[in-house]
């Protein structure tokens, strides 16, 4: 008996590429068993966006997408995807660069000393940093401030899960409560009739509750890992960057050169920061700089062009996987809009959401925005498609617009650190060469705290008649 069972293979959790790739199959699937159907287009005079008119759905003939045309449909996607893709790439090589100078060895090192017995103060002073570099503007923004969080944190001995953390969850509350963000919040009001970033107190107050929740989570797993070491999701991971062969024992000592190449590296991360808020940068803008940073921090340091070139192809190498996966991801949304199910799926959740008891609606609301999320990735995209469609259905159950927007915000923004099609999570993971299923295994418990918390503030949001109407 024992032998059987000795013999029995344990379950092993299936190949990131796996998962997706299923994902795929389902996706192309659903393009035969869900009607196909659209709402008409209209362009609003005023802000000059395109709206669906929402009595006016129609089903139309069905456009399956074959099983045949995956591999295609996959190369349309990493080509749809390749701003991103090559922003990951570069960002890579441009860390490695800058690691091979030692200058944030040397830096850490400091900081190090700094928090001693009091590293718990660095993980706040990030989120928050972030959430409010995020209240305006995409998480996207700020992927290449991942590494030097994963140094900051490894050095305070914990891993490169709460190294994302610091960042990517900061932005995501920031970004998800959107108090000022024109994508998202400000294109879900303008459909709606409310005033721009009217509002802005009770988010403002959301964003508060959800860094606190979120703050004591990553505190807890990090108290937890430095403790025991094995029970980090990612330990396989941090045994192989602490292993002797792979790096320093020995933190060196800050040099002139280092002042300089951190100069450089401050400098051009105020550019990116500065561009993207007030130039409008996209990925490719971004990518560019980081490319600037590479060969100036190199040079400055006094490596040649050979050594600059050598370790940036280096770095860029070990992000090939999580890059790819990224451009994989998106052939879902590609699918189902090639299918023209997007539209079919919209009407029947709203029709849904309708028919709830009075007393779920608003939470059904919010989770329906979760779920749309997964299929409609762009903010203002879902803004658009979502909107019509759930501001007449918020005026006949007696839910303020403004609550209806705030659902939005939250289903919008938050599962985008959870699904597997969210470019910001993927960059974020493919920069930290940290696995999506590693990272579910600490994701998954905050994403439901995540959603009882939003819950509950909707819900609050109902009560008080969070307006002006």
């Amino acid at each position: 008996m024992s032998k059987k069972s000795d013999n029995k293979k344990k379950f092993e959790f299936p190949h990131t590429y796996v998962i997706i790739f299923a994902l795929i199959v389902f996706a192309v699937l659903l393009t035969w068993i869900v009607p196909s159907g659209q709402f008409p287009r209209i362009k609003d005079p005023t802000s000059g966006k395109i709206t669906i008119v929402a009595d006016q759905f129609a089903f139309i003939k069905n456009t399956p997408v074959s099983f045949l045309d995956i591999p295609f449909k996959i190369v349309a996607a990493l080509n749809k995807s390749s701003s991103i893709i090559f922003l990951v790439l570069i960002v890579g090589g441009t860390f490695n660069v800058i690691i091979k100078t030692g200058m944030f060895q040397a830096l850490t090192s400091k900081v190090t000393k700094i928090f001693a017995h009091k590293e718990e103060m660095l993980i706040p002073a990030f989120t928050t940093i972030f959430a409010i570099a995020c209240m305006s503007m995409g998480v996207n923004t700020f992927i290449g401030f991942a590494p030097v969080a994963i140094i900051l944190a490894r050095s305070m001995g914990y891993d490169a899960i709460v190294g994302i953390s610091m960042v990517a969850l900061g932005g995501a509350i920031g970004f998800s409560t959107g108090s000022f963000n024109p994508f998202t919040t400000g294109v879900a009001q303008a459909l709606a009739g409310l005033p721009m970033f009217s509002g802005v107190g009770y988010r403002i107050f959301c964003l508060v509750v959800f860094l606190i929740v979120t703050n004591i989570y990553i505190i807890m797993y990090a108290k937890k890992i430095k403790k025991n070491p094995e029970l980090s999701v990612v330990y396989d991971l941090e045994q192989l960057e602490n292993n002797p062969n792979n790096r320093n024992d020995v933190m060196p000592e800050i040099e002139k050169k280092h002042y300089l190449v951190l100069a450089i590296v401050v400098v051009l991360f105020g550019v990116l920061i500065y561009g993207g808020s007030a130039w409008h940068w996209k990925l490719n803008q971004s990518a560019g700089l980081f490319i600037w940073m590479a060969i100036l921090t190199g040079l400055a340091y006094g490596f040649s062009p050979s050594i600059i070139a050598k370790e940036f192809v280096a770095g860029a190498k070990g992000l090939v996987f999580g890059a790819l996966i990224i451009g994989i991801a998106r052939t879902i949304s590609i699918i189902l809009d090639d299918g023209k199910i997007l539209d079919t799926s919209v009407y029947y959740l709203g029709n849904l959401l309708a028919s709830l008891p009075q007393v779920l609606q608003s939470i059904g609301m919010f989770l329906l925005q979760l779920f749309i999320n997964g299929l409609v990735t762009s903010g203002s995209g879902q803004a658009a498609v979502t909107m019509p469609i759930m501001l007449p259905v918020a005026d006949m159950i007696g839910m303020t617009r403004q609550t209806a927007v705030l659902a939005f915000n939250f289903g919008d923004g938050f599962s985008n650190y959870v699904l597997p099609t969210s470019s910001a999570l993927m960059g974020f993971l493919a920069i930290a060469n940290v696995s999506y299923e590693n990272w579910m295994k600490y994701m998954g418990k905050l994403f439901l705290i995540w959603i009882v918390t939003g819950s509950i503030l909707i819900i609050i949001a109902n009560r008080i008649g969070y307006g002006p109407f």
